[in-house]
């Protein structure tokens, strides 16, 4: 009897222990068209206030789960709910893959089920996610571009309309990493800036951290653009063509035995239209930009998939801007990168991506015949490995390291001579740990470190970050996030012709830039589809390091001679008011911002530098972006940005150099002088943009896509910049530039196949 009585024990807390032992939910969410994964998309177990938004390989994971029945819904805006009843037996790991379909049109009658706990695990502080058909739905002068329509989210500032440079929060473009699959892209222009080397058609997802980004990314002191190519559709072959006035796209993509692929191609039209203007002013003698985007992907088993990504992309101008002075010139980027992903377990994932960046810049001027050549290179080759390890609800552990080399070989030239030819090569290695908790479902804190080494010079550099969440009811999220970055890196930059651009790093003598970022943050959902984010930050830049431009002459001086250093600071408060379902969507956006920076001998009033606010310093923006579907084949859609004057130098006096040896002939150089460096502001920024397209069948081979479009609807002549021109009288005109003067019309046909 007591044997038995012994026995009956066991079983009983056997079966009380494996009732109690927590099971686990896992997988990919996908497209079910086209078998792409989809990054952020939001996995929730309905009524329990437990989910998990995907990762950038499109993984999600759910850990210490009571064994149990539950309803898996699934949703990603743009496709139908997924909804599915399982039942999880004591210590489970199942694996749950998941497609959604595409939805079309949503209306406003369409809700999804628990909208409030699957809509905010993408809204974290300073994220923003871009859909790539948002980007081909705005109006847009001549081409879809992905950095245009990151410069109408709040707190993303543009130059002018010939830039597409980002300015975020008060930093410069080159104070934001951008990644093209986990792979740095140094310069990603085309037509001097006009729009970016990244071809929307193959481009599946875009994320940018407008500031505190986390531990996983780093060296540069401001922002990350995170853009991800299409892995090719893995279920069958279709393809796409476009044509438009400035540039015409191919795409083509399928799948095969073990995986799936992807080609896409742009190329400059501008052929035809610069033929028919020979002879005119400012038109170049020939010109023509290409981009190449391809991927392959090879999925080994279940839990192992491989993919190989190519970029190559290529600007060719050659134009007689004088008529004694000639340009020739050639710049692009080339990228590559090879990607493993290995789930160790339905709680272990990682990321292992071996990359190469090359980027080079051959500008030539000849003027009245003086040459002036450059010669910029860069060649960047790294290793990274990146782990999530998710043990339980409450915690997730996240570590990884990036070791590569960067090499830097520059030339100048002028009339022949070499000028300037510093030659760079070092090692960097970064490594990041950074655990994230959930004490409860209404808080969550995320701490992180990261510690890089940077060879030249033998730079040492601790980040610490620090964000934390509360969410006292299901309507609002409140945030804060600090954290400490460093750049290595600084890009000398021409606002006019980015094919001049060209990096130089730290190094002995010149200690890497650093900053403290603070960001608090508020996310509301104030109506069904309808959201409220505001957020206010404070940022410092320190050890800023540029060069001097009161240097006559480099040519024999130390590297640290080179330069001039300064700090600065930027803040700003941030609003959008997004509609994300419905006939009609899009959102207004609004950013008050002011940036300072602070240099030896600019602007110096009693022997002591004051601060200043560089070009791109606006203290309004303010965006309105809306979509309206007509019906089942016509849509309307709209931008109208309204944007302070930036800051200028405004000339207050004039006077002239004579050659002591030419006295007699009077040649003279005329001279204005301002009293400090953008003290005066152009006059606001306004404009309007509309569009209508057309969407049907196409001779039963596919479908198509007619958009027309005007730019600057109502004719605003916006002001690029002031020129000034010397009269024989000694008095001086100054003349409004204008940036897009009048209507501009814009028409595209596209093809899918």
């Amino acid at each position: 009897m007591k044997s038995l009585i012994a026995l009956l024990g066991a079983l009983l807390w056997g079966a009380a222990m494996a009732h109690a032992q927590p099971a686990s939910l896992s997988g990919f969410v996908k497209d079910a068209a086209t078998g792409e994964t989809l990054l952020l998309a939001n996995v929730i177990l309905a009524g329990t206030g437990q989910g998990a938004a995907t990762n950038n390989a499109g993984y999600y994971t759910l850990t210490g789960l009571a064994p149990g029945a539950y309803t898996v819904v699934a949703s990603y805006i743009g496709y139908q709910e997924f909804r599915e009843e399982i039942t999880l037996a004591p210590g489970e790991r199942r694996r749950l893959d998941i497609n959604l379909a595409p939805g079309g049109l949503l209306t406003d009658e369409i809700v999804v089920t628990a909208e409030r706990e699957a809509e905010v695990e993408a809204r974290n502080l300073g994220v923003a996610q871009l859909k790539i058909a948002t980007v081909e739905q705005l109006p847009t002068v001549f081409e879809p571009d992905v950095f245009r329509a990151l410069q109408l989210l709040p707190g993303v500032k543009a130059a002018s309309d010939y830039s597409s440079g980002l300015y975020i929060r008060g930093g410069d473009p080159g104070q934001t990493l951008i990644l093209l699959d986990r792979t740095t892209v140094y310069n990603p222009s085309h037509v001097f800036g006009f729009f970016s080397t990244f071809n929307p058609d193959a481009i599946k997802d875009v994320r940018l951290y407008k500031g505190g980004y986390p531990a996983s990314y780093g060296g540069r002191l401001g922002a990350v653009v995170d853009i991800y190519n299409k892995d090719g559709n893995r279920n069958e072959i279709e393809g796409g063509l476009s044509l438009g006035l400035l540039a015409s796209r191919a795409l083509i993509e399928g799948p095969y035995s073990r995986g799936s692929w992807m080609v896409a191609v742009r190329r400059s039209t501008l052929e035809p239209l610069l033929a028919a203007l020979q002879g005119q002013e400012g038109v170049p003698d020939a010109f023509h930009f290409v981009d190449l985007n391809a991927k392959v992907n090879f999925d080994a088993t279940p839990d192992d998939r491989l993919s190989l990504s190519f970029y190559t992309g290529q600007d060719a101008l050659d134009l007689e801007f004088l008529e004694d002075a000639r340009l020739d010139l050639k710049y692009g980027n080339r990228t590559f990168s090879a990607n493993w992903t290995h789930l160790f377990s339905n709680q272990l994932f990682s990321n292992f991506t071996f990359t190469t960046s090359r980027y080079f810049s051959t500008p030539r001027a000849i003027i009245a015949g003086t040459e002036i050549e450059q010669d910029s290179r860069i060649y960047d080759t790294s290793l990274k490995a990146d782990f999530e390890y998710i043990p339980n609800e409450r915690h997730e552990v996240d570590a990884g390291f990036w070791a590569g080399i960067f090499t830097f070989p520059f030339k100048s030239f002028f009339d022949g001579v070499q000028t300037f030819s510093p030659r760079i090569q070092t090692g960097y290695v970064a490594a990041y740990a950074q655990e994230t908790f959930r004490p409860s479902p209404l808080w969550m804190f995320q701490g992180g470190l990261r510690l890089t080494y940077f060879s030249d010079g033998d730079f040492v550099r601790l980040e610490p970050r620090l964000t934390a969440e509360h969410r006292p009811n299901a309507r609002l999220r409140l945030q804060a996030s600090y954290g400490r970055y460093h750049q290595f890196q600084t890009l000398i930059t021409n606002e006019s012709f980015s094919g001049f651009d060209f990096w130089l790093t730290a190094a002995e003598g010149v200690a890497p830039s650093f900053g403290d970022q603070f960001i608090l943050g508020a996310k509301t959902i104030v109506g069904d589809g309808l959201n409220l984010d505001t957020e206010v930050y404070y940022r410092t830049m320190r050890d800023l390091f540029v060069l001097d431009p009161f240097l006559p002459d480099p040519a024999g001086l130390e590297y640290f001679e080179y330069f001039s250093f300064g700090n600065g600071y930027a803040y700003g408060a941030e609003f959008q008011l997004e509609k994300a379902r419905g006939r009609f969507n899009g959102f207004v956006a609004y950013t008050f911002g002011v940036t300072r920076r602070r240099f030896p001998n600019l602007n110096v009033v009693a022997g002591e530098p004051r601060y200043y606010p560089p070009k791109y310093d606006r203290r309004h923006d303010l965006n309105l972006v809306g979509n309206y579907e007509l019906g089942k084949k016509w849509r309307a859609s709209g931008v109208f940005t309204f944007a302070s004057g930036q800051a200028y130098t405004a000339p207050t006096s004039q006077y002239k150099l004579l050659d002591a040896e030419e006295l007699v002939g009077q040649n003279a150089v005329d001279v204005v002088t301002s009293p400090g460096l953008n003290e005066a502001r152009l006059p606001a920024y306004h404009r309007l943009d509309l569009g209508v397209s057309k969407r049907g069948p196409f001779f039963k081979l596919g479908d198509y896509e007619l958009q027309l479009q005007v730019i600057n609807v109502y004719s605003r002549r916006n002001i690029w910049f002031y020129l000034l021109e010397f009269e024989n009288d000694n008095t001086i005109t100054r003349r409004e530039v204008p940036q897009i003067p009048f209507p501009l019309p814009n028409i595209s046909f596209s093809v899918k196949f």
